[in-house]
């Protein structure tokens, strides 16, 4: 997958420490792609527009909660 014009940003929450922060580009057609922050030319994680919503979806509702 060419992600080399993906335009990556941080969650609004990130704070300017940097710090634990994940980053996401949802302009490549027909994916979402997601990279840590510290390390932008590492892995990234390629997920579906759906998929990618269904996770939005249960962090909102609390669904992950538990698992801290």
């Amino acid at each position: 997958m060419d992600l080399n014009n993906a335009v990556w940003r941080k969650s609004s929450r990130s704070g300017p420490n940097g710090g634990q922060c994940v980053e996401v580009a949802a302009n490549v057609p027909g994916v979402v792609a997601v990279r840590d922050s510290k390390n932008p030319d590492g892995s990234k994680l390629l997920f579906t527009p759906g998929q990618w919503s269904s996770f939005i979806g249960g962090i909102k509702s609390g669904e992950f909660d538990r698992l801290t």
